[in-house]
């Protein structure tokens, strides 16, 4: 079983930045940032494979970029000009092999326990 452990999470005014971390527990293959916010769907936000291949959501292309620390198994995301509507719990997951998609949420083999990010506005 792998563990995933993110930090980072907090309240910024509209505007700010914040930096979220996601340690696993061994090596997974790809890595990724997903959020949920009251009442809403969990939607894929970032993703990162092995070979540091990158996709975004629309809504966050050009503020957050997702980064990643193969050998500290370590995944960040790096959110800038955050905005209220990106208010929600943010969590990491992983897949152990393969590759994975933002749209292919059930490929996903483990997750974090989340970390919430508040923006004022």
């Amino acid at each position: 079983r792998v563990q995933l452990v993110e930090s980072g999470g907090g309240s910024v005014q509209t505007g700010g930045s914040l930096t979220l971390s996601c340690v696993a527990s061994r090596f997974t293959s790809c890595m990724a940032w997903f959020r949920q916010a009251p009442g809403k769907e969990r939607e894929g936000v970032a993703r990162i494979w092995p070979g540091l291949d990158t996709d975004y959501a629309d809504t966050v292309k050009g503020r957050f970029t997702i980064s990643r620390d193969i050998d500290k198994h370590t995944v960040y995301l790096q959110m800038s000009s955050l905005k209220p509507d990106d208010s929600a719990v943010y969590y990491c997951a992983a897949r152990l092999t393969g590759l994975c998609y933002l749209k292919a949420i059930d490929d996903y083999d483990y997750w974090g326990q989340g970390t919430q990010v508040s923006v004022s506005s």
